[in-house]
């Protein structure tokens, strides 16, 4: 019995493990939409399409499997484009059909014609047409088998009128899920034990490749005696229960990350292509592993780079290896971890309750959300306070926009998280200037029962960029934002809400909030010039931040450099 190729679609992405498809019916895409009103798969209706694209990507990160986004021609899968982005940086496994205008039509200029190969295969593992009704299980199977497997997002592009086209569907292609063992050749793994024997220290940073590999990490760790310092990705693989953690590196990092490299004869990368070069040792040796070649010595020079999955290389490596009994360059950055944890713990402490610190936000939501809930952060400061404040205890999982840098990621990744996990707590961490971005979806949570929880820092300002400007010594500009109530706007979208502006009402607030049925929003006026202090500060950063007060006062703008003051250095 012949299928319609729309048909054919949806039943391969449901064999292929998709459970979801997020998106916004019409037009081209009518008859797929109809395909899926007849399986199992759910459609959810957003507002937006970049929100859908976000929530797909959120929940394909989240869960490893695939998850799926559709739009109609034109404007419909253009929309999609950033959170497109956002989803194939992630690493997502997901699929987007983008729909195009019919056949008889393409090439003639007709409205809202596009070439959608070009805008997608800049963002794609995988980017084909189906051309041919017989080619759509084949080309679906691919598409599906490339996201999984290569860990991105694959495009499938159909003309609206291929979808009503029937094919006999004869042979199955099926989606394979090879998981192969990758590890450096037994001369090179020698190379790496000898380098690694004779080095005086060791540091070890471990990034989002290590994810499956953190009991192997903290065997080597322990073997060599080394610190281990971890990305923003891999803070939830990495941390938990690992007695050589000592934190992060960056300009959000800690001091004893920073110096636990610094101070290293090698710093051995296990997974991470860490962009920011900046925060590379100088005249240190940096020996790199990583699945994919093509990323060894991208960032910084390395002495040694060899290609293999970490667990499987370090498990490989281990009994080659001498065991260390020194101590001594350890226990200098677990004694400054600590200190760095107790600097965090004091950020919170506040002598006036009506000037709420954000990072007291996060430390009280750090007690109160439930041990495994699940968390997602805007861009700028609120994902600084995410990978500073809440602790990494093996169960809770964190999402945020680390390699694309986009706003109003939060809530909308938030989406896809609780279609997935519709049992577990769902938090979104959000800044004001990312939640009004694409406030419309707001409507998305009610409309299909996602209890997503809503946290907002609510400064009046885009508080990273206006942060931004200053260190730069200039005199911060059109960052200021004139806001709704965020609790009444929430109220009327059918949102259960609370709104907060002293401190002393917060642990109530905050309790009720994380205990509403369904969704629901906290908005909490926050200090809006608290600083995100980096781990070292410059004289160059000093210089610039000091000509800003300049400029600040010379503009009638004292009382700002006053707060600025007060609130990040004397507190």
């Amino acid at each position: 019995m012949s299928k319609t190729v729309a048909e054919i679609v949806v039943d391969t992405l449901v064999d292929a493990g998709a459970r979801r498809c997020w998106g916004i019916v019409g037009d081209t895409i009518n008859h797929f939409t109809d395909a899926v009103r007849q399986s199992d798969l759910r459609w959810i209706h957003v507002r937006h399409e970049e929100a859908g694209a976000m929530a797909a990507g959120g929940e394909a990160y989240m869960t490893g499997e695939l998850a799926v986004c559709a739009g109609t021609c034109g404007p419909g899968s253009l929309h999609f484009v950033n959170g497109i982005f956002e989803s194939h940086r992630n690493g997502a496994p997901l699929v987007l059909i983008a729909s195009d205008v019919a056949r008889t039509e393409v090439g003639l200029r007709f409205p809202q014609e596009v070439d959608q190969r070009k805008v997608y295969e800049q963002t794609s593992v995988f980017c084909e047409y189906i051309s041919h009704p017989d080619q759509a299980r084949r080309i679906v199977a691919l598409a599906a088998q490339a996201a999984i497997n290569k860990r991105g997002v694959a495009v499938v592009i159909v003309n609206g009128d291929m979808f009503t086209e029937k094919s006999d569907d004869k042979l199955h292609w099926a989606v394979h899920r090879p998981s192969p063992v990758m590890r450096p050749c037994d001369a090179e793994l020698a190379e790496l034990a000898k380098v690694l024997n004779e080095a005086g220290t060791v540091t070890i940073y471990a990034g989002i490749g290590a994810r499956r590999a953190h009991d192997e990490v903290v065997k080597l760790a322990e073997t060599l005696q080394a610190p281990v310092v971890h990305t923003t990705r891999a803070k939830e693989f990495i941390e938990p229960d690992n007695p050589y953690n000592v934190g992060m590196t960056g300009i959000i990092g800690n001091r004893a990350g920073m110096e636990a490299i610094d101070a290293a004869d090698i710093m051995l990368c296990l997974g991470t292509d860490f962009a920011w070069t900046q925060f590379y040792p100088e005249g240190k040796r940096v020996v790199q592993i990583d699945r994919d070649p093509a990323h060894l010595g991208r960032r910084a020079p390395v002495a040694l780079g060899l290609a293999g999955d970490v667990g499987d290389t370090i498990a490989a490596l281990l009994p080659a290896l001498t065991p260390r009994q020194d101590r001594g360059h350890l226990d200098k950055a677990l004694k400054m971890w600590e200190e760095d944890k107790e600097g965090y713990a004091k950020s919170g402490e506040g002598r006036d309750p009506a000037l709420i610190h954000p990072q007291t936000v996060t430390q009280m939501l750090d007690r109160l959300a439930a041990p495994d809930a699940l968390f997602t952060a805007d861009g700028g400061s609120p994902m600084v306070w995410l990978l500073r404040h809440l602790t990494a205890n093996g169960q809770r999982r964190f999402l945020t926009s680390l390699l694309h840098g986009t706003m109003a990621n939060a809530y909308p990744q938030a989406m896809g998280l609780a279609a997935a996990y519709p049992q577990r707590q769902v938090i979104a961490l959000c800044g004001d200037g990312g939640m009004t971005m694409l406030m419309g979806d707001l409507l998305t949570l009610v409309q299909e029962k996602l209890p997503v929880k809503l946290l907002i820092f609510n400064n009046g300002s885009l508080g990273f960029v206006e942060m931004e400007q200053r260190v730069e010594g200039l005199l911060d500009a059109f960052t200021g934002l004139k806001n709704p109530d965020f609790a009444q706007l929430a109220s009327v979208c059918g949102l259960a809400s609370w709104k907060v502006e002293n401190a002393d009402d917060l642990e109530a607030a905050m309790t009720s909030w994380l205990a509403a049925d369904g969704p629901a929003l906290l908005d909490v006026k926050v200090n809006r010039v608290e600083l995100v202090m980096p781990p070292k500060i410059t004289a160059g950063e000093v210089a610039s931040t000091a000509l800003f007060g300049l400029k600040a006062v010379m503009n009638g703008r004292g009382s700002e450099v006053v707060s600025l003051l007060r609130d990040n250095f004397l507190k």
